[in-house]
This record gives structure tokens, C-alpha cells and sequence, in this order.
């Protein structure tokens, strides 16, 4: 029932567009937004060269190198204000993780100095906030700084078919359709079923956080980042959060002939502590 699907290949291809994306040119609109009547000339500096040009010689150095670069080039100079957070989370954005993050700042500690770096510490704290392991007080905010793929709306076109608070984002609309479908703790939808007279069914790739799939009659089974669920089509089942984790999953819709969704039964609160405790 659980698979380790290609991912590489998959994701290669999901990931694409990311990837491509920083190859286009960067976008700052910081300096006509706060100064551009008081300091035209300064502003048209900040966001259209800086940003426009000089971050966006993505082929010569990568956005994730520059953030890095500009990261210690403030922490040496003991800048640790709102601009220095930017840039973190900047970095954060172009790839760089929380263990790089905090190997960077330990090695620049040796030549800037370690009350500066204690200073830095405490922002990258603030940005690099851990969802994956306890996420019962993680701000929707926060967990969707963990994951590659957005968060999206509130999903209330199929809120009725959901116990909690679901959230919905569009990756590919044509095609193939995929969507990054987010679940708050605790949150799972109905169980359900994909029908199709060919083919059919559904693809979960789990992209973070901690949750729960089980279909009718067999045992549930926990997801992690990096799992995945092929679902046939006429296959009763569900999927949902655990109780102290989000839970995003790209959700791809398998080719087929006269698709439908059969929304059934919530998932009772009996069955779904049954999932828990066997999960534990």
C-alpha cells in the first residue's frame, strides 16, 4: 500500500519551475515602497540596481551563494535588524537549510566575533522554525516557511467534506492535475472514493509535516516527507494530519476516463484515535 515512488523523477519535475524561477530576474520594490519620494535616486540604487542587476546575475553566482555572502556580510558588521532578517529569510527561500544555516554563522563566529554571533543565532531562530517536529503551537506562517510548495487558500469549496481546516494550492492546472493540499493538526478529510470506468485514481506525495493514510478494512499508515501512496481508483479511504503536526500532500490526479469522487462518511473521532494510538 505504501510506496517510495521515483521521487527524484517526480520532483525533477514539480521542481522545475522553482528551479527556473531563480534564473529570472529579481524583483525589489523595498526602496521606492519606503523612500521613493523622499530619496528617488536611492531607491532606484536599492531595487533596480542592487536587486535588478547585481542579485540577478544568477548565472554568474547563485541567489543562495549571495544570500549567503550578504548574511555574513551584516553579521560581521553586528547588523541584526529588520534588513538582516530579509536576507535570512532570503536564504532561507534560495535553499539553504537550518543545519547550513547555523555550520555558516558557527565558522563566521571565529572572525566576527561571538557576541555578533549570538546576535545572529537568535534571529535565524525566529526564521528557521523547526514544523517538522512539534508543530501544536507552529503558526500557519512558520509551517509554511518548511515547505517547498505554498499553502494556498482556505479550501472551503470542500470544507464540508473535511473535519478541520484545510488549505488548497494549484501546482499544475493543465495536464495532469496536481495540487498541494495542506491539513492543520488534527485535520482529515472524508472517506472517499475516485472512481473511473479506466484508470483513474490518485497519487499522494507527502511534502511535510506528519499524517495519517488508511484505507477501508487495512491498517493506516503514517506519512513523512518523502513517502508517497498510489490509491486506486474504487478504493475507500482517507488521509488527514496527525494530532500535533501539519500535513501538506501533493495530490495528483492518475490519468482515467470518467473521473469522479464519491465523498462518503466522516472519519469518527473513535476511529481516528484508533489511528493515533496504533501509529504510537
Amino acid at each position: 500500500m505504501k510506496t517510495k515512488v521515483v521521487l527524484w523523477v517526480l520532483l525533477s519535475i514539480l521542481i522545475f519551475p522553482i528551479m527556473t524561477k531563480s534564473q529570472e530576474k529579481v524583483r525589489q520594490t523595498a526602496g521606492h515602497d519606503a523612500l521613493g519620494e523622499f530619496a528617488p535616486e536611492f531607491a532606484h540604487l536599492n531595487d533596480n540596481i542592487l536587486f535588478g542587476e547585481v542579485w540577478s546575475r544568477n548565472d554568474l553566482l547563485s541567489l543562495r551563494d549571495r544570500s549567503i555572502v550578504t548574511v555574513v556580510a551584516l553579521m560581521s558588521q553586528g547588523l541584526t535588524d529588520s534588513s538582516f532578517k530579509y536576507h535570512l529569510e532570503s536564504a532561507k527561500k534560495n535553499g539553504v537549510t537550518k543545519t547550513e544555516i547555523a555550520e555558516i554563522l558557527t565558522h563566521a563566529a571565529f572572525y566576527t566575533g561571538w557576541p555578533k554571533a549570538w546576535a545572529a543565532f537568535r534571529m535565524a531562530k525566529e526564521v528557521w522554525v523547526d514544523c517538522a517536529d512539534s508543530t501544536t503551537a507552529c503558526s500557519l506562517d512558520a509551517y509554511a516557511q518548511s515547505i517547498i510548495f505554498p499553502v494556498g487558500k482556505p479550501n472551503d469549496a470542500y470544507a464540508k467534506y473535511f473535519i478541520g481546516q484545510s488549505y488548497l494550492a494549484p501546482v499544475v492546472t493543465e495536464g495532469i492535475l496536481i495540487s498541494n493540499v495542506t491539513f492543520e493538526p488534527g485535520c482529515r478529510n472524508n472517506w472517499h472514493i475516485h472512481k473511473a470506468t479506466k484508470g483513474g485514481g490518485q497519487i499522494l506525495v507527502c511534502v511535510g509535516g506528519r499524517g495519517y493514510y488508511q484505507e477501508w478494512g487495512k491498517e493506516s499508515v503514517e506519512l513523512f516527507p518523502g513517502d508517497a501512496v498510489y490509491i486506486s481508483a474504487g478504493v475507500k479511504h482517507w488521509h488527514g494530519a496527525a494530532p500535533d503536526s501539519w500535513f501538506s500532500h501533493l495530490a495528483i490526479e492518475a490519468p482515467g476516463e470518467n473521473k469522479s469522487n464519491e465523498w462518503l462518511e466522516p472519519v469518527s473521532e473513535e476511529e481516528y484515535s484508533g489511528v493515533v494510538r496504533h501509529q504510537r
